[in-house]
């Protein structure tokens, strides 16, 4: 597959909206004018990449209708890739057409335009509340070296180290005496194999638990 077998699809999709296309036009893999308009310019590649990016921006000097044209992939991995460069597309101010090849059918992902990102109060209040849980700043330079440090486990700590000086309790207690507000939640979950369930509403601490510990000593 070239990327010349590109050209003929979107030529012909540019032209029945009355549009003059050209292809190799200096620089440029495909250029088209309608009138007084300002011209279009499409830059043809068998697939994303950085530098396709970098060349499209490149383009924005000469017009502000600068699309990036790749042949259509069936599958969802190749679907999830689309989405996502289209995103990228997007907030370059760039747009995106892709072309079915067995059939010669173009879409229009996006069209270039001056890009306004939807903010998401939900996503923020979620980044709010773990930078709030996060106590301290365990991961200052990256990760510590057992790995990232979430708030979540940092209330997992508190619980076993509690659990390791006073014993087998209630988690009520834990939660009052450790001051985390999920504990029971969190020992009852188990999710990193700490805790044990002696009897109802009452934990312990495994030996992973112990080793747990140990290996966050400097959490």
């Amino acid at each position: 597959m070239k990327e010349t077998a590109l050209y003929a699809p979107i030529k012909a999709h540019l032209q029945r909206q009355g549009y003059d296309v050209k292809g190799e036009v200096g620089a440029v893999d495909l250029a088209a004018r309608r009138g007084d308009e300002a011209p279009i310019v499409v830059e043809l590649k068998l697939g994303f990449s950085l530098a396709l990016f970098h060349q499209a921006v490149q383009r924005l000097a000469v017009t502000d209708l600068v699309y990036i044209a790749v042949p259509e992939k069936p599958g969802k991995v190749s679907q999830r890739a689309l989405r996502d460069n289209v995103k990228l597309a997007r907030m370059l101010g760039l747009g995106v057409i892709t072309v079915r090849l067995r059939d010669g059918h173009v879409t229009v992902q996006a069209d270039p335009g001056p890009y306004a990102p939807r903010k998401s109060k939900k996503k923020q209040a979620r980044l709010l509340r773990a930078f709030d849980r996060l106590q301290g700043d365990p991961n200052e330079g990256g990760a510590t070296r057992h790995g990232i440090v979430t708030g979540y486990r940092q209330d997992a700590l508190r619980c076993a180290r509690f659990l390791a000086v006073h014993g087998p309790s209630r988690g009520a207690k834990v939660k009052a005496w450790a001051e985390v507000p999920d504990a029971t939640r969190i020992m009852a979950a188990d999710h990193y194999g700490w805790f044990r369930r002696v009897s109802r509403g009452v934990y312990d601490l495994t030996e992973t638990g112990r080793k747990g510990i140990a290996d966050y000593g400097d959490v």
